[in-house]
């Protein structure tokens, strides 16, 4: 015994410590001293009397007979209401002691209606909850919960907040949704969704599409009865019910390490597969994929992956997943200075190009660098360019440029005449200076690669991490990735095949190229892909942009963005500007390599998925 009382356990059976047989606490005067007070108002109707004294009173049932079903039942103690306004709603469930140690924030349950519809719901919020109006902040109370060795679920209510989805219902034999307009009765049993259908209609999942991973709640994948027992999410990709989502354009962000490539191989992997989309009066052609490549990671997609077991690649084609290394991939080398490009880590073709400056004339802010202002860049525009083109025709080249901008006699010439200040004229000719080692080199020229760059069906891939030079870097993937938007919006091309195509511009590190800035190039590239963006439903153009600091594309590229793949970011602010929503947006930090969160409100609601943890092709340098 202690000042704490006496832990030991103890039975409102036993008898008193002074009689063992049971007799404590016998009547006061004028009572019967052979009679207990747990016999005093029995009856002796069965003849053997004294014996319910003897054996304590007798005890009521207090287990529910049948059998359990579901994890629990929607409970009124906080009232029970279904709002427009979210905050508005209460909705919650108490969950039964068996099911509690399974359940997760993220869980999908359903609640049947009483004629047969359902709400589909999610937990958002767990809680335990006195069961008794007593204070558990003791000493005694944590002496006693310290010496056992298992947590009595008893003492506590446990509480599940649900967040209404949508109403799901049978119309004929097809399972249909409905935003949610019902309140379920109280005491309603709620069960773990469980079936695919079910599922995939509360979310608004295709059954068909572009394979992204598998739904998952809290880490763990959800799974089913149904084989295989995962559920696999996918993009819509038809013309049913609205245009291909590849045509609305994707954003895949990440941190380093968090799988973001793997992911975007995979994905990409899927639209070279035996995908085909409608082009003028053709119905089905396949689509070109063009992928900028700073990090020289995506020729690989040529070659198998080695680590890929037969087993693995038969659950690949039971689900309907393309993979394998595609054969016709070629890597598109850009011929800068001195730089050598070694291609020794994958399989894919090599040919080298050469950017040639007579793309210029059609967009000047290649040469512009990023320092021109207004008044210096109208200058090179109206006056510079002009002047040159009409000397040297369209085929002038880079050197004969600047030999043109060194002549003295040019410089007061359009000084005195009042077109171009000598001031401005030296600002142009000092920023474009320094473009030699990236036109006009000795390699084909890019604008005479076009058919082999833009194959239906094919990967090209240009890979930039040879050179050196970040202004070379940019110079040559923003000239091609011009003249591939420029032909898939013009009205005139001069390259019907582009035109022809259907298109996937994809775009590592994609916020050096689209960032936020005040010069006139960047004003003219994010104009560019703004309205690349705008019209490449119509155009049969995607983007698909892959980035570790999405926070620096800009606002008017990113606004065109339909679905958002978010992998783990460790960045505030990177996470803010994906524009997931809070649900989502509290567990991007802490996701493993490969659990992603998807934003696509056009093909279903935002989404916990976990990506194959084997690459569909070659990924990573031996």
């Amino acid at each position: 015994m202690t000042d704490l009382g006496d832990f030991e356990e103890f039975s409102a059976d036993d008898g008193g410590p002074d009689e063992p047989d049971g007799t404590a606490g016998r009547a006061g005067s004028g009572g019967d001293p052979g009679r207990t007070v747990g016999d005093a108002d029995r009856t002796d109707t069965d003849g053997d009397r004294g014996r319910a004294g003897r054996e304590g009173f007798e005890r009521a049932p207090v287990e529910p007979t049948g059998e359990d079903r579901g994890m629990g039942t929607i409970c009124v103690s906080r009232g029970l209401k279904i709002a427009e306004d979210e905050d508005g709603t209460a909705l919650r469930a108490y969950v039964t002691r068996g099911n509690r140690s399974s359940v997760r924030i993220g869980t999908y349950l359903l609640a049947p209606y009483p004629d047969g519809e359902t709400l589909f719901c999610r937990i958002s919020g767990l809680e335990y909850a006195q069961q008794y109006h007593t204070d558990d902040a003791t000493e005694i109370h944590a002496r006693r919960a310290m010496r056992r060795e298992e947590f009595d679920e008893a003492d506590y209510k446990f509480v599940a907040d649900l967040e209404p989805v949508a109403v799901v219902y049978r119309d004929g034999e097809e399972l249909r949704r409905r935003m949610t307009d019902r309140v379920p009765k109280p005491g309603t049993v709620v069960r773990e969704a469980a079936d695919v259908t079910e599922i995939k209609t509360g979310l608004k999942i295709p059954e068909e599409g572009v394979f992204l991973g598998h739904l998952s709640v809290g880490g763990e994948k959800v799974r089913t009865a149904a084989s295989p027992p995962t559920i696999d999410y996918r993009l819509k990709d038809d013309y049913e019910s609205g245009d291909p989502l590849v045509f609305r354009h994707t954003l895949v962000a990440g941190g380093t390490g968090s799988g973001k490539t793997h992911a975007a191989k995979n994905v990409l992997r899927q639209y070279l597969g035996d995908r085909t989309y409608p082009m003028a009066d053709r119905p089905n052609v396949r689509p070109a994929v063009v992928q900028f490549d700073p990090q020289d990671e995506y020729a690989q997609m040529h070659d198998d992956n080695p680590e890929m077991t037969a087993e693995f690649a038969r659950r690949l084609d039971r689900e309907g997943i393309v993979h394998g290394g595609h054969e016709d991939t070629v890597a598109f080398v850009p011929k800068v200075g001195s730089a050598t490009y070694s291609g020794g880590h994958h399989g894919a073709r090599q040919v080298e190009f050469t950017i040639p400056f007579s793309m210029v004339h059609d967009d000047p802010w290649l040469v512009a660098g990023s320092g021109l202002n207004d008044n210096q860049y109208g200058a090179l525009v109206r006056v510079l360019l002009p002047e040159f083109r009409r000397r040297h025709g369209s085929g002038g080249s880079y050197e004969a440029f600047t030999t043109f901008l060194d002549d003295p006699a040019l410089r007061e010439e359009l000084d005195e005449s009042g077109r171009v200040h000598e001031a401005t004229y030296d600002a142009v000719r000092r920023r474009v200076l320094g473009f030699d080692h990236v036109f006009d080199r000795d390699a084909r020229p890019i604008t005479d690669l076009v058919s082999e760059l833009v194959r239906p069906g094919g990967l090209s891939v240009v890979p930039t991490y040879h050179v050196n030079d970040s202004r070379a870097t940019e110079a040559v993937v923003l000239a091609l990735s011009s003249l591939l938007i420029d032909q898939k919006l013009s009205n005139d091309p001069d390259y019907d095949r582009i035109k022809e195509t259907p298109l996937i511009v994809g775009m590592d590190e994609a916020h050096n190229f689209l960032t936020d800035a005040d010069s006139v190039q960047a004003r003219k590239v994010i104009g560019k892909f703004t309205e690349a963006a705008k019209q490449g439903r119509k155009e049969r153009l995607g983007l698909f942009l892959i980035t570790q600091d999405p926070q620096d594309i800009h606002d008017a590229v990113f606004k065109q963005i339909n679905t958002t793949v978010v992998l783990n970011l460790g960045d505030e602010d990177a996470i803010k500007s994906v524009n997931i929503p809070t649900t989502l947006e509290s567990k991007v930090p802490y996701m493993e390599k490969g659990q992603m969160v998807v934003y696509s409100p056009d093909n279903s609601e935002p989404v916990e998925l976990i990506g194959l943890p084997t690459c569909l092709t070659r990924h990573g340098r031996d």
